[in-house]
């Protein structure tokens, strides 16, 4: 089979298309056929280094596509199902050998390109304005990268949920994107903090989704009201500097965190509980997944290339 492989950390070049065997269906284990693979930020930091792994290994977190065998103990599946998984290594390849308890169903109402788009972005988003900061109707709350494929899936939630979203993105046109999505306001990077600040009144947001990272750690921190909260859920532009903890107490007693997936859904039925919940919101339109690129899995590094410049808007998603 086809696959994308990575034999050391590097650039997009450090991406290979080779000739694999296809995987087979191990005990508890699923073999599925990809249709199509989302992009996401956390395969950079798996092919440059940031999160180191065993080498050589195929990158990719997230798919969907069609069972086409199953192994000892299986329970929950059989071939011809429809299925997404997330957070499992190997996704950039024509076939993939998924854990049980890492699949999902995927309901007839939802396209499997929707799926692949949606599942961990979304499933990010549910999390952050459920759980991290429960978003409520009337509070603000500023979302970073707005027009991507994160920002934009926090942007219809929040926004669904009552909240008056205020969207932080590069160019005129993602800023529009944003809009489009559903955001109140939307502002340029520079000195976005003041113009949080003049929409409240001088308080600042209730909340912070910051998907950027080093770059707009400080200004994230400053557009925030007493007791806000600022939920780092990205590091697109690298690595935070270690904080003092002090720096949250004089800026207005804050909250800080760094949430992960892992610890929202530990497990195989709070995943599927929180897919299904997803996967409702595409089927009635209150998420809609906005895929930008569409690109063969052979040009994966191209993809990255994009993703890595902030070319993209939206989700971009490979095709086997």
């Amino acid at each position: 089979m086809r696959a994308l492989q990575v034999t050391r950390p590097g650039g997009p070049d450090a991406l290979t298309v080779t000739d694999l065997p296809r995987p087979k269906a191990s005990p508890g284990h699923v073999v599925v056929r990809n249709e199509a693979v989302g992009l996401n930020f956390i395969d950079v930091y798996f092919r440059d280094g940031t999160y180191p792994t065993a080498y050589p290994f195929v990158p990719g977190q997230e798919a969907a596509g069609v069972v086409t065998a199953v192994g000892h103990g299986v329970t929950d599946f059989a071939p011809g199902d429809r299925v997404a998984y997330a957070t499992q290594l190997g996704a950039y390849a024509e076939y993939t050998a998924v854990p049980e308890a890492k699949l999902v169903p995927v309901p007839e109402s939802v396209t499997l390109p929707d799926a692949a788009a949606a599942l961990l972005q979304g499933l990010a988003a549910l999390y952050l304005s459920g759980t991290t900061h429960p978003v409520r109707a009337g509070e603000t709350v500023v979302v970073l990268a707005a027009a991507g494929g994160l920002g934009q899936l926090l942007v219809r939630l929040a926004a669904h949920l009552g909240a008056r979203v205020v969207a932080v993105a590069s160019t005129k046109e993602k800023r529009e994107a944003a809009l489009a999505a559903g955001a109140h306001h939307a502002l340029p990077y520079k000195d976005f903090s003041a113009g949080v600040r003049e929409l409240t009144g001088g308080e600042g947001a209730h909340a912070v989704y910051d998907s950027v990272g080093a770059a707009t750690f400080e200004e994230s921190i400053r557009a925030l009201r007493r007791r806000g909260t600022l939920a780092v859920c990205g590091l697109s532009s690298g690595p935070i500097t270690p904080v003092d903890v002090e720096l949250l107490r004089t800026a207005g007693s804050l909250y800080l965190t760094r949430p992960t997936l892992a610890d929202h859904v530990p497990d195989a039925a709070s995943l599927r509980a929180a897919a299904a919940e997803l996967f409702a919101h595409v089927a009635d339109g209150v998420i809609r997944p906005d895929i930008g690129e569409r690109l063969p899995l052979a040009e994966a590094a191209r993809a990255h290339t994009l993703l890595e410049s902030r070319a993209t808007t939206g989700k971009v998603l490979l095709t086997p």
